[in-house]
């Protein structure tokens, strides 16, 4: 059941799931590790159906820096697709503003909207979820080291 939805098409992926509970988490998810698939594992747990908001290349550049990302979004989505716990990634565009992001969470408008308890758009996820009617919920607690921005510092440090 793990499909890569386009933008367009997520009015029709919310009727298809008509009466189920919607999680949706958001991130980059650039270079998978335990902390990513403890995230995804208790967000899926929330509910009946994880959807998996996938940042932009664009975005991740802008925020992370001009070396990211590491893996571009087609096969970021792609190594999302094989996790068992996701139903579905919405690839995102380039979003340039937090309207922007609202936009899709409105149609979207899951149940639950799952975050780790050091996300650092709290606030914004918050007043989003407020806005859809959404609980918000800290599924879990950072892993020491687990951070896709860790180990890429270990693996240069190490050359």
């Amino acid at each position: 059941m793990k499909q890569v939805i386009e933008i367009n098409k997520i009015e029709e992926l919310v009727k298809y799931n008509l009466g189920k509970t919607i999680v949706l988490v958001g991130g980059c998810f650039d270079i998978l590790h335990l902390g990513h698939i403890t995230f995804l594992e208790k967000a899926k747990e929330k509910g009946d159906i994880l959807i998996v908001l996938l940042e932009s290349d664009f975005n991740i550049k802008n925020n992370k820096g001009q070396n990211r990302p590491v893996n571009n979004q087609e096969n970021r989505a792609v190594f999302l697709s094989k996790l068992k716990m996701v139903d579905y990634i919405v690839k995102l565009p380039e979003m340039k503003n937090d309207q922007d992001y609202f936009e899709i969470i409105n149609k979207i408008k899951p149940q639950i909207i799952a975050v780790s308890e050091e996300d650092k758009n709290l606030t914004k996820k918050k007043n989003q979820a407020k806005k859809v009617g959404a609980k918000l919920i800290k599924v879990t607690k950072p892993i020491p080291y687990q951070s896709t921005s860790r180990i890429i510092e270990i693996i240069t440090d190490s050359f």
